[in-house]
């Protein structure tokens, strides 16, 4: 809630989510309380059954589920009688982004939605990072998900494992019961060091999955089947898409600015890896967020 908050008043409200294997206590709630600062009322909330939200199997990822999380919250602030249902907005972190995009292109009660390190989840399972992921490393992959489904209904059970599939050096899928290990590998590429800098170290969260845990092996299985992203040409609100210079997902930021119908805007966050839009407040554009959403909720 802002400052002096007057139940009496309508506000505008923002719903906020993300990153991707994160919980409302990191990023997206450092998010929602500097906004309500700025006057607004903000709502960050986990994803379906990650976090403190509700849902079965646990830690399991779906496109669908998760964009309709975004309407499902805007739901929850329209029946707030202090918010003013023409004057919501959004705003996905990281992975959540293409799906705030995504949700965005359908639901037209958000009126202004913005994205901070865009990251497409759907086009990173299938594809890999920088389209690495050759065709037989996804055929390998398709197998492994068949059996990881045959372990699931045969034991009665449900396997942890990677939403990024790795493969080792014989080029055979890497299995884990844990996103990272208690210390950073020895050698570590300084996008995992950054990733492990904040959510093992600075950040670290006991329910939030790349704190502590992994995501539920068969989650690529949904995101195969329904890519992310599909008709953000169609979304007629406003929209934000901030990123950082130096973050490795910034091609995808920028791919999906460039798909976007006007109006429009790309920040460029200079000197900004990806995680340091999570907490880095010298770094994030609050101002830029602001200043967005106050022109486009009134």
């Amino acid at each position: 809630m802002p400052e002096n908050f007057d139940e009496t008043n309508k506000y505008a409200a923002i719903v906020i989510s993300g990153p991707f294997g994160a919980v409302k206590e990191q990023a997206s709630g450092l998010y929602a309380q500097t906004l309500a600062e700025c006057g607004f009322v903000t709502l960050a909330f986990d994803q379906s059954t990650t976090g403190e939200s509700s849902g079965d199997i646990r830690n399991v990822a779906s496109p669908d589920i998760f964009v309709e999380d975004f309407s499902a919250a805007v739901d929850f602030l329209g029946t707030q009688k202090y918010v003013d249902r023409e004057k919501i907005g959004a705003i996905g972190i990281c992975g959540l982004g293409s799906h705030v995009l995504t949700a965005a292109s359908i639901d037209v009660r958000i009126k202004a939605v913005a994205t901070s390190v865009m990251y497409d989840m759907a086009e990173s399972m299938w594809s890999g990072l920088n389209n690495s992921k050759t065709a037989e490393e996804r055929d390998r992959e398709k197998k492994y998900l068949a059996d990881i489904r045959w372990e699931d209904v045969d034991n009665d059970n449900h396997v942890g494992g990677f939403h990024e599939l790795p493969f080792d050096e014989k080029g055979q899928p890497v299995r884990a019961n844990k996103l990272f290990s208690d210390e950073l590998p020895a050698g570590a590429d300084p996008v995992t060091t950054e990733f492990f800098n904040y959510y093992v170290k600075r950040a670290y969260h006991p329910r939030a999955i790349n704190s502590a845990a992994i995501w539920d092996a068969t989650s690529p299985w949904g995101y195969y089947n329904f890519p992310l992203q599909q008709r953000i040409e169609k979304i007629t609100a406003p929209k934000l898409i901030v990123t950082g210079a130096n973050a490795h997902s910034r091609y995808m930021a920028e791919a999906a600015y460039q798909r976007l119908s006007d109006p429009k805007e790309l920040v460029l966050v200079p000197n900004a890896t990806h995680p340091d839009l999570y907490d880095q407040m010298d770094k994030i554009p609050f101002d830029k967020f602001e200043s967005f959403f106050k022109e486009n909720l009134g």
